[in-house]
């Protein structure tokens, strides 16, 4: 769905602004779709052109969160009553649009088939972001996926090739599938040299990754990488930040996490390698990858449509090598970035050592990354998105907008 060409005006078409339901997880909420959801809310309600935002929060089991006030509504993710009610709160308030943030995994029911019960009787257009789109979809993985491309507006996904798979794999009309790449922060591009001294990590070169912590990751293969790149620079420090993924812990062990540690034990990098066991806040995790010197994404498969902690760290400008799954390869086709083949030690570990060591190249591909992720920030993101609704609404009514029963 192309954005409007000159001369329209929102007003003229939406006189009183659009309001706005966001559906998804919501921070305190510790995980990535959490922090994208009140991001994105942040960054519509400071647009002028937006009347009111509002969120519904999916809630996990046996959790209990204190939501700020942008959160109208709760919806409990087994309680198939909570989706009835979702729909009806969004209804009566009359919003213009509702915004699914949508992940399999946050909704009740076979494959989170629940979500189906709250948008299915919407009153309004529906924009569905995708963060996953799955290649291989279990049948009924395939029949929801279809039910909400069938229902929605406009389906927005974070990189072309979560557009490409969708026309391929799943039949969708392209004319409805718009690319708005995960947004970031507008921050100054800084060195990294006072993070570090705030941190303690003055006279280390860091080298880091971040985000949920769990198997897919990747963070055994740089830790097997690190003594080649000790070789090279003696001073270097692989920091791992982030709590472990909470899917990882219903065990009762942190199985992935304990294995990582005596693989650490195993290599006798104990003093170079450094975990960093709880969830951040954007402004202590904007504050810990600013301190970094090269931020990695080693994860193991290409099936990673997004990654926030990549777009973050891209955006603040900071050196990035990382393996060539889809959001990443999307990323740094342009050169901001190096990719290395997945579970390449070898590679990784030359890739990061040279970087390190050469200054001049480093901070090069700094300020080429944060110069290429200017378009991406929140503020450009919101509007891009605002395009989509205001698009969405002026169809209401006429052949390009339809609703499945």
């Amino acid at each position: 769905m192309p954005e409007p060409r000159g001369g329209t005006d929102w007003n003229t078409q939406v006189p009183r602004g659009l309001r706005v339901a966001l559906i998804g997880n919501a921070l305190p909420r510790q995980c990535g779709l959490a922090t994208f959801t009140t991001d994105l809310e942040q960054a519509l309600h400071a647009m002028p052109q937006i009347r009111e935002t509002a969120i519904v929060a999916m809630s996990d089991p046996g959790q209990d969160y204190l939501y700020p006030r942008k959160v109208c509504q709760i919806v409990r993710q087994n309680r198939r009553e909570d989706y009835h009610a979702a729909t009806e709160f969004i209804n009566d308030k009359r919003f213009d649009v509702a915004c699914l943030q949508h992940e399999f995994g946050i909704f009740g029911g076979e494959a989170g088939g629940y979500i189906l019960d709250l948008v299915e009787r919407l009153d309004m257009p529906l924009v569905v972001t995708l963060h996953t789109v799955l290649d291989r979809p279990t049948p009924a993985q395939r029949m929801i996926m279809a039910r909400l491309l069938d229902i929605a507006a406009c389906v927005v996904v974070m990189v072309g090739k979560g557009r490409d798979m969708l026309v391929e794999h799943y039949d969708a009309d392209p004319e409805r599938i718009v690319v708005i790449p995960h947004g970031i922060p507008d921050v100054e591009w800084t060195l990294p040299a006072a993070a570090k001294a705030r941190l303690g990590y003055s006279g280390q070169r860091v080298v880091l990754t971040s985000g949920l912590i769990g198997p897919g990751k990747g963070v055994e293969t740089m830790i097997e990488a690190m003594p080649a790149v000790l070789a090279a620079v003696p001073d270097a420090i692989y920091v791992v930040m982030g709590a472990t993924h909470p899917h990882q812990l219903r065990t009762g062990r942190d199985a992935y996490r304990e294995s990582l540690m005596a693989l650490v034990r195993d290599l006798g990098i104990g003093k170079n390698v450094s975990f960093l066991n709880r969830f951040f806040d954007q402004s202590a995790m904007l504050d810990h990858i600013g301190m970094c010197d090269v931020y990695v994404t080693p994860y193991l498969h290409e099936a990673q449509m997004t990654s926030g902690a990549l777009a973050l760290s891209h955006g603040i400008g900071r050196p990035v090598v990382s393996t060539p799954y889809w959001h990443a390869a999307e990323l740094l086709a342009d050169g901001s970035g190096h990719l290395v083949p997945f579970g390449d030690t070898v590679a990784l570990g030359r890739c990061v050592a040279d970087l390190l060591g050469n200054d001049a190249a480093r901070m090069a591909l700094a300020r080429r990354s944060y110069g290429a992720s200017r378009p991406t920030t929140w503020a450009n993101t919101a509007r891009r998105y605002a395009h989509a609704f205001r698009n969405v609404c002026a169809q209401v009514g006429s052949t390009n907008f339809r609703r499945s029963g």
